[in-house]
């Protein structure tokens, strides 16, 4: 049996919205140019950006930001149209599913508890939390595999809550999609010619590199086009699954 991968980015083609972490800002009130720019100027990596936007968002309010109220905060993310389709008709049709994205794990983690396997929950790599699986999923694990950002659980207060984590989750670097993709295809025996990849952005171009049908999907810029065999420009992943599908020859819905 041919088995079929698809990578999905997160920001902008899951999520209808700039990004995860612009989500929290916009919701915090707080704005993280002074980083951003320091990265653009190459005075920041991507780890230390990490902590510096985790230590702003911690300094939005005088009481601390626990991870319980930082899952509240991120309620109501609005999601591209189609996207629980996309993914629902792809694991029918026994094709493994991810999720490679920069943004931050809590919405990653709610789109992948959506599509329970039947499997317990374990930690694994690629899987979701124990909070999620057991508040979202039955304590299930999940079908899907998942690689994002973000912040880190850490010690609780005298309330029960827990405190965030200097540090920060930090599994996919900016630059670094294809080397996940790469092990992905490696651990599910999938061939570079039966994996697609979606995605909007310059951050997309390693994962398109890995595969043989790559998607570009709202477009946030010109530059990942010469590396994409696909260019959609409406925001409807329902277009997206019918072109995977014809793609590898799959059923569509």
């Amino acid at each position: 049996m041919t088995e079929y991968l698809v990578c999905l980015d997160m920001d902008r083609v899951l999520v209808d919205h700039l990004s995860t972490w612009q989500f929290v800002y916009d919701r915090l009130g707080i704005s993280n140019d002074e980083s951003f720019e320091l990265y653009n100027q190459g005075l920041l990596d991507e780890w230390e950006w990490i902590k510096l936007d985790l230590a702003l968002i911690k300094s939005a309010r005088s009481e601390p930001i626990t991870d319980e109220h930082l899952r509240s905060i991120m309620e109501g993310m609005p999601m591209m149209l189609g996207w629980k389709g996309l993914i629902g008709h792809l694991l029918e049709q026994g094709v493994h599913v991810a999720i490679v994205s920069g943004g931050l794990q809590k919405t990653a983690r709610d789109i992948a508890a959506q599509f329970p396997s039947e499997e317990p929950w374990r930690r694994r790599w690629g899987g979701i939390d124990r909070h999620t699986a057991s508040e979202q999923s039955g304590g299930l694990d999940t079908q899907l595999h998942v690689f994002t950002n973000g912040w880190l659980r850490d010690s609780p207060l005298s309330s029960g809550e827990h405190t965030i984590g200097d540090f920060g989750r930090y599994q996919v670097q900016m630059d670094g999609k294809g080397s996940v993709v790469k092990m992905l295809q490696r651990r599910l025996g999938v061939s570079k010619e039966h994996t697609a990849s979606v995605g909007d952005s310059a951050g997309d171009i390693g994962m398109f590199d890995e595969s043989g049908c790559a998607i570009l999907f709202n477009p946030w810029d010109d530059r990942p086009k010469d590396h994409a065999h696909h260019i959609i420009e409406e925001k409807d992943l329902n277009i997206v699954l019918n072109l995977i599908c014809e793609r590898f020859s799959l059923p569509k819905p």
